[in-house]
């Protein structure tokens, strides 16, 4: 998994920069943005029995899931771990779509049992128009007199550019934002119309390079980013090879860098606590890995953070490669482009208290920053720690670092509408 992958991860986003990286990632903090997500994998569930299979692998609760209402959906293994997450929206009384790599799951899971379920690929596209400017924008282009009546977390029906959509406030820019959805032939004259409409609002097209700041800024870790998706252990194989059959051929769940050597692959598992999500879980209903999650969210070891990174001690990183003989791995700008899974260890003198990743550069506050599972102990906001740059048996960088909230920037996704 130390191999490089081909290519860079983040190209499914587009290109990497329209206007350049500095400039996109202000967008969502003084305008509004439109980036594409339609590479997500969509799957329809539908049946009588498709809430109640549901529930059999997903931690949060589905009681009282009302039709147009969406949520994080999080699927464990035995242990408690993650091995899928995506959204799910309810459609209708038997309709669910849940975008992400979790319908591969559901319908591995299908296949084990007698449910009244189908599970169907789709094809949708996902534009995400966010910002403070974004509900203006919409309803200018859709011409929707409702749209602020939208509740977080929940879908409200739009026409734009003669085509019937949905609009899902969510904001994974942690700004007022809605997640545009529909079928895929439409998404280029959405696209088009959403764009000629936001030249007065200060759109701006987002790259690439910029587009992961904003999960960082905001604390949304990522599959294959910031955990690795819990299916190679024994139990999981046919599962694994099910999941990968469905990748390109050059392709991989997962690739790893950075100077923690776990001993085991379950060493970059990660558990919903673990990544900040333990509001999610929810002991209303038997699901896989409860045991496990009862146990932990009642005491959790490691919780999620940020760290703000020392800025001289950064600066001799890429000083390292003007001096002769070796130097520290080069920490590409603003984050790492390839797609791994950059696992830096985080210590307390000489104790193991953490692992960094999606360590990345926020032009808006003028700071390195990285997400963090960090030990409890070690998890209040100002503590120091010291962050190992490079790889195993290569040179390190030892950088100081601060110990920070996570979400760093402040959560406006819940923001009044009708103040916007």
């Amino acid at each position: 998994m130390r191999t490089p992958p081909e290519g860079y991860a983040w190209s499914r986003f587009g290109q990497p920069e329209y206007t350049d990286w500095l400039d996109e990632s202000m967008s969502w903090k003084d305008a509004c943005y439109i980036g594409d997500w339609s590479f997500l994998w969509q799957h329809r569930i539908t049946g009588p029995d498709a809430l109640t299979m549901l529930g059999d692998i997903t931690v949060n609760t589905l009681a009282n899931f009302a039709l147009g209402q969406s949520k994080h959906a999080i699927h464990t293994n035995q242990d408690g771990k993650v091995i899928h997450e995506g959204i799910l929206t309810r459609f209708g009384d038997e309709e669910f779509m849940l975008h992400g790599r979790g319908g591969f799951w559901v319908r591995n899971y299908l296949g084990t049992t007698d449910y009244d379920v189908k599970v169907e690929r789709d094809d949708w596209f996902i534009l995400q128009v966010s910002g403070p400017n974004s509900v203006k924008l919409l309803e200018k282009v859709s011409g929707s007199s409702n749209l602020r009546e939208t509740k977080f977390m929940w879908v409200n029906s739009l026409k734009i550019a003669d085509h019937e959509l949905y609009a899902l406030r969510q904001g994974m820019a942690g700004e007022i934002g809605f997640e545009l959805q529909g079928p895929m032939a439409a998404k280029q004259d959405v696209y088009d119309a959403i764009l000629e409409a936001g030249q007065e609002f200060g759109i701006r097209k987002l790259g690439a390079r910029a587009t992961m700041i904003n999960h960082l800024e905001a604390c949304f870790p990522t599959i294959a980013t910031d955990y690795i998706p819990a299916i190679f252990d024994e139990d999981m194989k046919s599962y694994r090879e099910f999941f990968t059959s469905s990748m390109p051929s050059f392709a991989q769940p997962a690739y790893i860098a950075g100077s923690y050597d776990g001993a085991e692959i379950s060493d970059y598992y990660r558990s919903p606590v673990e990544l900040g999500w333990a509001r999610n879980i929810n002991f209303d209903h038997d699901f896989l890995g409860r045991e496990a999650l009862e146990a932990e969210k009642a005491a959790p070891r490691r919780v999620m953070r940020t760290l703000v990174w020392n800025g001289n001690d950064v600066a001799d990183v890429f000083a390292s490669m003007f001096r002769p003989g070796e130097h520290y791995p080069f920490m590409d700008m603003p984050r790492d482009q390839r797609g791994f899974m950059w696992a830096d260890k985080v210590t307390a003198g000489d104790d193991l208290v953490g692992i960094a990743t999606s360590r990345g550069y926020s032009y808006y506050y003028r700071q390195m920053l990285s997400l963090c599972t960090v030990d409890v102990a070690h998890s209040e906001p100002g503590t120091q720690v010291t962050v190992h740059w490079g790889e195993p048996g290569g040179p390190q960088k030892a950088i100081r670092a601060t110990v920070a909230a996570a979400p760093y920037k402040p959560d406006r996704r819940r923001a009044d509408l009708h103040q916007a």
